[in-house]
C-alpha cells in the first residue's frame, strides 16, 4: 500500500446521500474513525472522573458515614480504574493517532481502515459490556458469577479492539509512507505512534491470554487463579504503572512536534528523541510478569550478596528505570529546545510542558514505589502514581486536540479559553497525586475506602485529593464544551494555522475524503519548510 491508493478513502465517502448516522456507523475513514474514538474518549473521561470523585469522597471518613458499602466500593474502583485507563486515556490517544498519522506520512489512507473501524465497534462494545458486568456487581472480587465470567469475556474483547486499530496505525508506519520519508525521517508524533503500536501489540497478547486463562479457571474450577478474588492479582498491571507509560508514548510524540513548531524553532539533538521514545517502550516487559517488578534490597551490606543483588537490579533497572530516563530525555530535549525559541502563547505548549511533568512525577514515584525498602508496597502510595501519569496524559491529549483540532475540523479553540484550563488541569494533577504519595507513607491502604486509620492529617489528604478530582472534573468538562462549541460554531482556522513543517499542514482543512490531492515526495525531516521556501505554496 502506498499514498497514492484511494479506493479505501473513496469508499468510505461515496455514499452522499445515506444518513448521517449510517455514515458514521460504516465509515473507514481514518479521520472519522479517529473522531469516533476521541468523542467516546471523552465521554469515558467525565464518566471515569466521576467515579474517582465518589471513591476519593469515601475515603475522607474512612470510620464514619459511607455512602458505599464495602463490596459496591470495590466495584466503583475498578469501574473507575478501567474507564480512565481503557475508556479515556487509550481510545483519546489511539484517536488521535488514528486521525493523524496518515496525514502526517503523506498517505491518502491508514493501512487496513475497515480493521481501524471494526477495531472501535469492538473496543466500544468491550468497554460497555465491561462496565455493565461491574455494574452487576461483576469485575475483580464480584460477587455474581456470570457477571464476572461476562467482565472477563468483554475485556477480551476490549483490548482486541484496541489491538486491532494499533495494528492499522502500526502498518500504516510501516507501508503508507510518501516517497523519501523513511521511518526516522517521519514527524515524531507518527514515530511514536509507530513505536506505541508496536509495544501495545506486544502487551496486550498477553492481557489477552491471561483473560482467557482466568474465564475458563473461574467458569470451571477456580483452582489456580484465584477465582473472582484473583482477577486483580493476574492482570491488574493494565491498570497500574509502567503499562500506562506504553498508553502515553503517543502522545509524547505531540510533545517533540509541538514544541519546536510553536516556539518558532528547530527540535535540538533530533536522533535521541528517536531513542528516547524507544526507551519508555521499554516498559512493554512489566506485562511479562503480570505485577511490578520490585527491588528488594535488603541485607546486611551491598557486598554481601552482590550476585543476587545484581539479579535483583538488572531487570529492575529494564522495566522501571530505562522508561524513566527516556521520559527525562523527551523532558530535557524540550527544555533545550524551548531555551533557543521565541514561544508564541499558544494553548497547546503549556498543555505539553505541564501534562509531561506530571507523567515523569508518576514514573519517578512510581520508582520509588517498587523499591521494597522504602515499604509502600500495598498503599495508596499507587494510586498517587497512577494519577499523575493517567491525567498528566490526559492533558497532553488536550494539548493534542488543541493542536490538531483546526485540522481536523477547520476551526480552532481559542488560546484564551483554553489557557486556563491547561493551569487548572496541572492544578489539579498535582494535587489529586501528591497526597495520595504523603498518605502511603503514612500507609493509608490501597483498594479500600473504609476501615483504615493512622496518626497524621488523615482527612486532609483525602479532601484534598477529593478537592483536586473534582477539579479535574470541572476543567474536563469545560474542555469538552470548549472544543464541541470552537469544533462547531468557532472562526475557521485556515489550512496551516501555526505554521507548521510536517505534511499534515499542507492540505486543507478538514482534509478531503482521500487526504492529498497530489503525491509528495519528501526530502528532508521538514517537508513543509521545504515546500515553503521553495516558493511553491504560501
Amino acid at each position: 500500500m502506498t499514498s497514492t491508493e484511494t479506493h479505501h478513502a473513496a469508499g468510505a465517502a461515496s455514499s452522499t446521500d445515506a444518513p448521517a448516522i449510517a455514515t458514521w456507523l460504516t465509515t473507514a475513514d481514518h479521520k472519522q474513525v479517529g473522531r469516533l474514538f476521541i468523542g467516546t474518549g471523552l465521554l469515558g473521561l467525565l464518566g471515569g472522573l466521576v467515579l474517582a470523585v465518589l471513591v476519593a469522597f469515601e475515603r475522607i471518613d474512612a470510620e464514619g458515614f459511607q455512602l458505599l458499602d464495602s463490596g459496591s466500593a470495590t466495584q466503583v474502583l475498578s469501574a473507575a480504574r478501567l474507564l480512565l485507563t481503557f475508556g479515556a486515556v487509550a481510545p483519546l490517544v489511539m484517536g488521535l493517532a488514528v486521525a493523524i498519522v496518515p496525514l502526517q506520512l503523506g498517505s491518502r489512507s491508514i493501512a487496513f481502515p475497515r480493521v481501524a473501524a471494526s477495531g472501535f465497534w469492538m473496543w466500544l462494545t468491550g468497554l460497555t459490556l465491561s462496565v455493565a458486568a461491574i455494574i452487576g456487581n461483576g469485575g475483580p472480587s464480584g460477587g455474581e458469577s456470570e457477571m464476572v465470567d461476562l467482565y472477563l469475556a468483554a475485556s477480551v474483547v476490549m483490548v482486541l479492539g484496541l489491538a486491532m486499530a494499533a495494528l492499522s496505525i502500526a502498518v500504516t508506519g510501516l507501508t503508507s509512507r510518501t516517497p523519501g520519508m523513511g521511518l526516522l525521517r517521519a514527524p515524531f508524533f507518527s514515530w511514536s505512534s509507530f513505536v506505541g503500536s508496536i509495544a501495545l501489540l506486544m502487551s496486550l497478547p498477553v492481557y489477552i491470554g491471561t483473560s482467557v486463562y482466568l474465564y475458563v479457571d473461574h467458569r470451571y474450577a477456580r483452582a489456580a487463579f484465584g477465582g473472582n478474588f484473583g482477577v486483580n492479582d493476574w492482570v491488574g498491571w493494565a491498570i497500574s504503572q509502567p503499562f500506562t507509560y506504553v498508553l502515553a508514548i503517543p502522545v509524547l510524540g505531540f510533545v517533540l512536534d509541538a514544541v519546536p513548531v510553536l516556539g518558532r524553532t528547530r527540535l535540538a539533538q533530533r536522533p535521541a528523541a528517536n531513542v528516547a521514545v524507544g526507551l519508555v517502550s521499554v516498559a512493554i516487559f512489566a506485562s511479562l510478569t503480570h505485577r511490578a517488578v520490585t527491588l528488594p534490597w535488603e541485607g546486611d551490606g551491598f557486598f554481601s550478596g552482590l550476585g543476587t543483588k545484581i539479579a535483583d537490579l538488572l531487570p529492575f533497572g529494564l522495566v522501571n528505570v530505562i522508561p524513566l530516563l527516556g521520559l527525562l530525555g523527551v523532558l530535557g530535549l524540550t527544555m533545550l529546545t524551548l531555551k533557543s525559541a521565541k514561544p508564541m502563547l499558544a494553548a497547546p505548549l503549556p498543555f505539553a510542558v505541564l501534562g509531561l511533568l506530571m507523567i515523569l512525577l508518576g514514573a519517578a514515584s512510581h520508582l520509588l514505589y517498587t523499591v521494597e525498602d522504602a515499604a509502600l508496597g500495598g498503599t495508596i502510595f499507587e494510586a498517587g502514581s497512577y494519577v499523575a501519569v493517567t491525567f498528566g496524559t490526559v492533558l497532553l491529549a488536550f494539548g493534542g486536540l488543541t493542536y490538531w483540532g483546526p485540522k481536523l475540523w477547520g476551526r480552532r479553540i481559542p488560546d484564551k479559553a483554553a489557557l486556563p484550563l491547561a493551569l487548572l488541569g496541572f492544578v489539579a494533577t498535582a494535587l489529586g497525586s501528591l497526597p495520595y504519595m504523603i498518605a502511603g507513607f503514612a500507609d493509608q491502604p490501597a483498594g479500600v475506602v473504609d476501615g483504615f486509620a493512622y496518626s497524621g492529617p488523615q482527612e486532609l489528604w483525602n479532601v484534598i485529593t477529593t478537592g483536586a478530582f473534582a477539579l479535574m472534573l470541572l476543567v474536563s468538562l469545560a474542555f469538552v464544551g470548549l472544543a464541541v462549541r470552537s469544533f462547531t460554531a468557532g472562526e475557521p482556522a485556515g489550512d496551516d494555522p501555526w505554521d507548521g513543517t510536517t505534511l499534515e499542514w499542507a492540505t486543507s482543512s478538514p482534509p478531503p475524503a482521500d487526504n492529498f490531492s497530489d503525491l509528495i515526495v519528501v526530502g528532508s525531516e521538514y517537508p513543509l519548510a521545504d515546500i515553503k521556501n521553495s516558493g511553491k505554496v504560501g
